[in-house]
């Protein structure tokens, strides 16, 4: 083929791109809109209108609001034309999410398993995927992949766990998953996972610190706009900060790490209950035992978020399983601790509550084919 032949197919490539991207961004739009915007021509418009609907990308529905004269008729992507799978493996269970590519969990469910390192669990696991996705008709060529988030340190290749005492599973592989599944596969921290969906939900986004209030504690720091992953992938462990050396006894070997005091595990333990019925009785507001320990979760909480604050400033997000008990009066006596010896005000509007609960490790994981297909629309189709 010629050069020139070569730079036309190009082009039509990096328009059609250029189309999809813009419709995506207004998520409706017409296609005068796109033709004044895109500032290209009708003809060049109407074609890669044609092409797209062709294939399924976008679809025609209805027509918006005469403003005089012929209506104009509404241009919007297909958002599940493709479906970006998301796991997130705990030790007693993992949930699994499926998502759109506007990041709408469409589908999602918990399915009890205990961790092994074992052929038969990663076994258990593919076919548990394979039976979601046949549960909800999702056909094979839709799904973009399948991004598995776990506890643990994940290597810089992305190859296996380089760090997993919590689940001891040091062991794990990206192939134990990749060879049981006929889609691309990645491993992902858990709590890297999380802040991904953060980026995701606030677009305004700079630098903030966050906070995965999960069973086990996990915490992720942003910079830029980007998950800072540190020289050996330990950055946003915050979970091992040391708040008291005579503290708790923390899975790592060391005492008073933040993990003891601020993990939900560790308020259950403390208050000899499940999550749910201790925020049940919390709530109820009768029992003054219950309102302490809270009180002194919060604190120390707030001790952790006020010394972040002072080497990341920008938003504090409360993620993961605990997110969605908070009320606005815990949030209230948060911020007042954190601000109780801070120099700087920490203003209330930088305190961000997360709101996918359990499921946002799975979720945020599974953002990333999603982008990757928005990113690099032209080449996947």
């Amino acid at each position: 083929m010629s050069e020139r032949g070569v730079t036309t197919i190009t082009l039509k490539q990096i328009n059609k791109e250029k189309v999809y991207q813009y419709i995506y961004r207004t998520k409706q739009t017409s296609k005068l809109q796109i033709v004044q915007d895109l500032k290209m021509g009708l003809s060049t418009v109407s074609q890669n209108l044609n092409v797209l609907e062709e294939e399924g990308l976008i679809q025609r529905d209805g027509y918006f609001e005469s403003t005089g004269g012929r209506k104009a008729q509404v241009i919007q992507i297909v958002s599940d034309v493709r479906i970006s799978i998301g796991i997130g493996i705990l030790k007693k269970m993992f949930h699994i999410v499926a998502i759109d590519l506007y990041g709408k969990v469409i589908a999602k469910d918990t399915i009890d398993l205990d961790y092994s390192d074992t052929e038969e669990y990663y076994e258990k696991v593919a076919n548990k995927i394979d039976e979601f996705i046949e549960e909800y008709k999702y056909q094979k060529e839709r799904i973009l992949g399948v991004s598995i988030a776990t506890q643990g340190i994940i290597s810089p290749d992305g190859s296996g766990v380089m760090y997993g005492t919590i689940m001891n599973n040091v062991k794990m592989r990206l192939s134990d998953f990749s060879s049981k599944l006929p889609y691309p596969c990645r491993l992902v921290h858990d709590s890297k996972a999380a802040a991904y969906l953060e980026l995701w939900n606030h677009s305004e986004l700079d630098s903030a610190v966050v906070f995965l209030l999960n069973r086990n504690l996990g915490g992720a720091i942003i910079t830029n706009r980007k998950v800072h992953e540190g020289s050996f992938m330990h950055s946003g462990v915050i979970e091992h900060i040391c708040i008291n050396s005579d503290g708790p006894l923390c899975y790592c070997g060391n005492r008073g790490c933040l993990e003891t005091y601020c993990s939900a595990n560790s308020l259950s333990e403390i208050a000899g209950m499940s999550i749910k019925e201790f925020f049940e009785k919390l709530r109820e507001n009768k029992e003054e035992n219950i309102k302490q320990i809270w009180k002194e979760y919060l604190k120390h909480l707030a001790f952790a978020m006020r010394n972040l604050n002072l080497v990341v400033d920008g938003p504090i997000i409360i993620s993961g399983y605990l997110a969605p008990y908070f009320m606005e009066n815990d949030l209230n006596y948060l911020l007042k601790q954190i601000n109780l010896s801070l120099p700087f005000e920490f203003p209330k509007e930088n305190l961000i509550v997360g709101t996918n609960g359990q499921y946002t490790p799975a979720i945020g994981a599974a953002l990333f084919y999603v982008k990757k297909f928005i990113d690099g629309i032209a080449p996947m189709i």
